[in-house]
């Protein structure tokens, strides 16, 4: 029997639990639209004040996965695998985990996003390169992933619509901080990508969406449970955010960071500890390293021999960016046109940093947006951002500010200044890697 939408929604609205295939054929009408958008916006609240089951959250997931294109990798004889960060400040984890992982025998069909709210977004780093195509064709997407092992590009048109328009309405219905309808609208485009494991990082930290660990705990379970669920080996690392994670924050200046990673430079890092977890995490439920060790061991190799930065450059070329992008970065980044020290005004430690102020530091310099149709300066944003825990002297310097004009620079140099807090006593070092849901 055909249920009426409106009779749906009261179901849930009462905390009554949906069977799959009621979820199903909303969602169908939610795709096609003949479900109008008031009831998509009472569905979401109804979710919001009742919540779904592990069962519900996994049909509507499938359902917003199923509701256009899934990608088939039969034919590319290495595992299928990716990660997914929930966002943060300075985390550009994904620009160097991809390089290494297939450099290491994987294949890695990353579709990432654009920068939301104070974090930004990978899609965005990478259009500093000039050519870089991050909507390729079918054909070039799925040749890049076959022959050079990873591929970073946007959400297309054909995956997962039906999330495109549920989140739409959230936006604007205060329906986003939905642990179920976050984990769906997470999902459904990484199990439509086709996918056979998944490696989430869930940020915790006054740089994340999720400040409270109890808070990203249950949405890292929410996550792991159903992905799993859903037949895609799945697990969880929640990581720090309450600095940024690379020293360097803005679209062109985590590219250089990336190179310079790539490239060996960054040791003993936060960043290369992140980074190198995340790698392990991923061989291991891969079948390609027997545990974390191993898979930590394999990683490092690929920076040591060159093979990741080869991997990443040989990806940036089949997308469109240049050949010899790799040895001559500086002939194609654009570089501010004014760079400010910004001078410590006392000696002392670097204690606590507000994470998101910085994030929105960037975005007033021109590297996020305000509205969506607004360009991004790539060039813009802070580098050589010293970590929490360094001792600094009256005067140094604690980051450099890359701006567009003076006065830019001035009042992003007061915003640094003013989201860290300096001490006497050297703090206790706090490792990025909180824990493990699996």
């Amino acid at each position: 029997m055909t249920m009426l939408p409106q009779e749906f929604i009261r179901r849930k609205r009462n905390g009554d639990r949906l069977e799959a295939s009621d979820i199903a054929r909303f969602v169908r009408g939610l795709s096609d639209g003949s479900i109008s958008e008031g009831q998509v916006a009472a569905f979401a609240m109804a979710i919001w004040f009742s919540g779904m089951s592990r069962d519900e959250t996994v049909a509507l997931t499938l359902a917003m996965r199923d509701s256009g294109e899934t990608l088939d990798w039969s034919s590319v004889s290495r595992p299928i695998v990716d990660k997914h960060s929930t966002g943060g400040v300075g985390d550009n984890v994904s620009l160097m985990l991809a390089p290494i992982v297939a450099a290491c025998g994987l294949a890695v069909p990353m579709i990432s996003g654009r920068g939301l709210g104070h974090t930004g977004g990978t899609l965005d780093k990478l259009e500093s390169i000039p050519g870089y195509d991050i909507q390729p064709s079918a054909g070039l997407f799925r040749k890049t992933v076959d022959e050079v092992g990873c591929a970073i590009i946007g959400q297309t048109a054909n995956l997962a619509p039906a999330d495109k328009r549920l989140y739409a309405i959230r936006d604007v219905t205060a329906t986003v901080d939905s642990v179920p309808l976050i984990t769906a609208s997470i999902l459904s485009k990484k199990l439509a990508a086709g996918l056979q494991s998944l490696v989430l990082d869930v940020k915790v930290g006054n740089g994340s969406f999720m400040s409270d660990a109890g808070e990203a705990e249950v949405l890292a379970r929410s996550l792991v449970d159903v992905a799993n669920g859903a037949g895609v080996r799945t697990s969880a690392l929640l990581t720090d955010m309450n600095e940024p994670l690379a020293d360097a924050a803005g679209n062109a200046l985590e590219i250089w960071n990336c190179l310079a990673f790539l490239k060996g430079d960054k040791r003993g890092t936060r960043l290369e500890t992140v980074v190198m977890a995340f790698a392990a995490e991923m061989l291991v439920a891969a079948g390609a390293a027997v545990d974390p060790t191993a898979g930590e061991a394999l990683a490092r190799a690929t920076l040591e021999n060159g093979a990741a930065i080869e991997r990443f450059a040989r990806m940036v070329h089949a997308l469109g960016g240049p050949a010899d992008f790799v040895d001559r970065p500086g002939q194609y980044l654009a570089a501010a046109p004014v760079i400010l020290p910004v001078k410590a005004e006392n000696d002392g430690y670097l204690l606590s940093c507000r994470t998101r102020d910085l994030g929105m530091a960037v975005i007033a310099l021109g590297g996020g947006r305000t509205h969506p149709n607004d360009q991004i300066d790539h060039r813009v944003g802070f580098a050589d951002l010293k970590p929490l825990g360094t001792r600094i002297a009256e005067g140094e310097p604690i980051a450099f500010v890359h701006a567009a004009d003076a006065n830019a620079a001035e009042r992003a140099r007061q915003d640094i200044l003013s989201a860290y807090e300096v001490v006497d006593t050297q703090p206790e070092p706090c490792s990025p890697i909180l824990s493990r849901i699996t």
